[in-house]
């Protein structure tokens, strides 16, 4: 199947159209204010060999990088063969997706007749997943909450009801956390009833072609802005508080041709504390940060991440081993583009920001409410702002690189006895941004 230009474009705006309208569906559906209101989440359209072809206008790249990476783990665990219609497959293992218990992968094929055209993806982070809450407390992964291997969340279109038992039992809103994962669900088979309409409209057989066009354009482009750098080795390191020591993130950038190789190797080693970092989310957003300096106009899908390579130390702060605590990874992982930006400076100074304040930090408000009734949970972010750019100050209370948004104070008080009596920006709190 060969595209013409003026189709191409077609196609792949209406397959954003349909990324975007399964985002939507998972906002106004899903129960927690960090998914509904912060749009802590990702999602995503695959092909049949699980290449994420395009993703929605919102996500984190903690998620949507991971989840795009992290589909092929799925996927060999449930072979197409092994699927039906109206399967769903879950997970929420850090070391094959996005890093903490707290976030959970959904994935649905679609099916046309009897054969596998695509599937939809989504990562959203849970309203709860029982143990410590979202801290750096723990010392092991099993203090954090519930481990949730790859298996069905839907078989057939049944619910795995002996599986959302457990998870009830295990959190603290399970009205909530179960409401968020049907609404996961939900959205994918949103995003599929589109993309059948979609094949139907066009007469496409199959989406593979369309994808690999997709995707070997964007290659195509990041190779190209690759190619237009200096070749080099760049290194820059950046430091943060830590617990047992101060924590150190050591980046080496070696421009080659029309290829980035990042290595981390001097970065502290794997913490005591629930602040590691699993390979896949430092890949996640090492390949984030490559993107956005260089190519932020291109496509991000599978072709963006083949020309880049991400390399960490096993057992170190960016590439943890089991059974280490990764609860609060984000507040070491925020820190990586930061750290490659300043590798980047010395190759391309005008086209990168300076850091700014990088890890958000995340409030969990819960307890029982005054008239007795069931127990409340509200997350709400909290960020600083941007660093500096070239020729502009950095922006106000912006959190990069995350994405994430703060909740209204009418949501808080709402869903929670809590009252917000002041809300207020604390101007040049982190210098004046030059």
């Amino acid at each position: 199947m060969t595209l013409d230009p003026i189709t191409l474009e077609m196609l792949w705006n209406r397959l954003l159209s349909v990324a975007n309208e399964q985002q939507v569906a998972l906002m106004r559906t899903a129960f927690s204010t960090i998914v509904r209101e912060s749009q802590d989440l990702a999602c995503g359209v695959f092909d049949t060999r699980g290449q994420m072809i395009a993703q929605s206008l919102t996500g984190t790249p903690g998620h949507i990088n991971p989840m795009a990476t992290g589909v092929r783990h799925l996927l060999a665990a449930y072979p197409p063969a092994e699927l039906a219609p109206g399967d769903v497959l879950i997970t929420n293992d850090p070391w094959l997706t996005s890093g903490q218990l707290n976030d959970f992968t959904v994935l649905s094929p679609v099916f046309r007749g009897e054969r596998i055209v695509g599937y939809f993806g989504n990562l959203c982070h849970a309203a709860d997943i029982g143990g410590r809450v979202l801290s750096a407390d723990a010392h092991e992964v099993y203090e954090e909450g519930l481990r949730v291997p790859i298996t069905k969340l839907f078989d057939r279109g049944e619910p795995n009801r002996e599986l959302i038992r457990i998870i009830r039992a295990n959190v603290r809103t399970p009205d909530e956390t179960i409401g968020d994962l049907y609404a996961q669900a939900s959205c994918n088979a949103v995003g599929a009833r589109s993309l059948l309409q979609m094949m139907d409209e066009f007469a496409l057989g199959s989406i593979d072609p369309l994808g690999d066009a997709i995707i070997a354009r964007s290659e195509a482009a990041m190779r190209a802005a690759i190619r237009a750098l200096p070749d080099g080795h760049y290194e820059h390191e950046v430091w943060s508080d830590g617990f047992e020591e101060p924590l150190r993130i050591r980046a080496a950038v070696t421009i080659a041709g029309d290829q980035i190789a990042i290595d981390f190797a001097g970065s502290s080693p794997q913490s005591r504390r629930g602040i590691n970092v699993v390979l896949n989310y430092t890949h996640g957003y090492a390949s984030f940060a490559i993107k956005a300096a260089i190519s932020p106009d291109v496509p991000h899908n599978e072709g963006a991440f083949r020309p880049v390579h991400v390399a960490a130390p096993p057992r170190s702060i960016l590439n943890c081993e089991p059974p280490a605590a990764v609860a609060a990874r984000h507040l070491v992982g925020h820190f990586l583009p930061s750290a490659i930006f300043g590798a980047l400076a010395q190759a391309m100074p005008e086209r990168v920001i300076a850091g700014g304040a990088d890890p958000i930090w995340l409030s969990v408000w819960r307890g029982s409410r005054p008239d007795g009734t069931a127990p409340f949970m509200v997350s709400n972010f909290q960020v600083g702002g941007m660093g500096a750019r070239p020729t502009k100050d950095g922006l106000h209370t912006t959190g990069f690189p995350s994405g994430v948004a703060g909740v209204p104070a009418e949501v808080v008080e709402t869903l929670s006895p809590l009252v917000q009596r002041r809300r207020e920006l604390r101007a040049d709190s982190g210098g004046a941004g030059e």
